[in-house]
């Protein structure tokens, strides 16, 4: 058994994940298996990636942000005894100029230098976490899709029991707010339709373009990932606060996805603000999020989405666990 501590550090928030790895042979012969038991999981919204598409800089306070819950990620990794520490950085510090400050801010912090990964890992991560218990799932059929609506980038990844083809694209929750909601620095309260038709627009350009390398068509079962996908679900369960367990593994038809996306693009910042699933720093950024996940489910023609609450943050320590099995038997 191997203590663990996984960061996933995006556009709109920091997450960690401290976790015990077991590694086991699998009964097929297929190699080595890896079940983790979580021992702490959280989220800070940061919104690193605040400005990011228009100024193609991590801004001095979206930095403080992020290193305040670094501090916060380091005495708890600490507490535990984590033996190995991975940091991984997706969409908002790939796209950064500065994003060397980011680099030594979390070096100093976690001692880690954060990997800024390509949009192709992040996605080959999200796959292996998000579907390492699905794949025990008979009912559920074959290939799977696994979307990761982030806040810059969505991810798309297609296979069985491993991912065999993938595509990142800018398109994610913050990304279309900034660029197409935000007016004189003012996010629009509610969107008008012909904001709601760009974001569309940008959307399905993307789906054109994920298309391309990954066969959306083939998908049997739509999985999708991240905090607007799980607030989408906790809406939809009617749920009156945020349950990890009931929003695992729950199936939303089409029609809820539809009516949660049309209510989050007509209502204002306080209507939305008060539903009691809503976290504070998604307020803004939900409507755009819901539409991804509309278009998404109208392109591919899926009746429901299968929401998981193990997505990259699981893949990354599945990872470290498997290197340190290797590194084991290489000793």
């Amino acid at each position: 058994m191997t203590r663990v501590a996984a960061v996933d550090c995006g556009t709109n928030s920091i997450r960690l994940l401290v976790a015990d790895c077991t590694v086991s042979e699998s009964a097929s012969g297929a190699g080595p298996t890896v079940e983790l038991t979580d021992l702490d999981r959280r989220m800070t919204v940061v919104r690193l990636g605040q400005g990011v598409d228009k100024t193609g800089r991590l801004a001095p306070e979206a930095l403080e942000r992020t290193f305040a819950a670094c501090r916060e990620y380091a005495e708890v990794i600490k507490e535990h005894g984590a033996e190995r520490v991975r940091f991984v950085a997706t969409s908002a510090s790939r796209d950064a100029e500065n994003r060397e400050d980011f680099v030594r801010g979390v070096l100093d912090i976690l001692g880690v230098e954060p990997e800024v990964i390509s949009g192709d890992l992040e996605a080959e991560f999200s796959f292996t976490g998000a579907t390492k218990e699905l794949t025990a799932h008979e009912h559920l059929e074959r290939p799977f899709l696994v979307v990761d609506i982030g806040g810059g980038s969505t991810e798309f990844v297609v296979g069985e029991e491993h991912a065999r083809a993938a595509r990142s694209v800018d398109v994610g929750c913050v990304r279309m707010t900034e660029r197409h909601l935000v007016v004189d620095g003012v996010v629009t309260d509610p969107p008008t339709q012909a904001q709601i038709a760009a974001i569309r627009a940008d959307v399905e350009a993307a789906l054109d373009l994920a298309a391309e390398t990954v066969p959306l068509a083939e998908a049997r079962t739509l999985v999708g990932l991240a905090g607007s996908v799980t607030t989408v679900a906790a809406i939809a369960l009617g749920l009156t606060e945020y349950d990890s367990s009931a929003i695992h593994h729950s199936r939303i038809s089409y029609e809820q996805v539809r009516e949660i996306s049309e209510r989050m693009l007509t209502t204002t910042h306080a209507e939305r603000a008060a539903i009691p699933v809503m976290h504070p720093g998604r307020v803004d950024v939900i409507g755009a999020g819901a539409l991804v996940l509309l278009a998404i489910m109208e392109r591919t023609g899926a009746s429901e989405v299968v929401v998981s609450e193990h997505d990259i943050l699981d893949g990354i320590a599945i990872k470290i666990a498997e290197e340190v099995e290797a590194d084991k038997r290489r000793s």
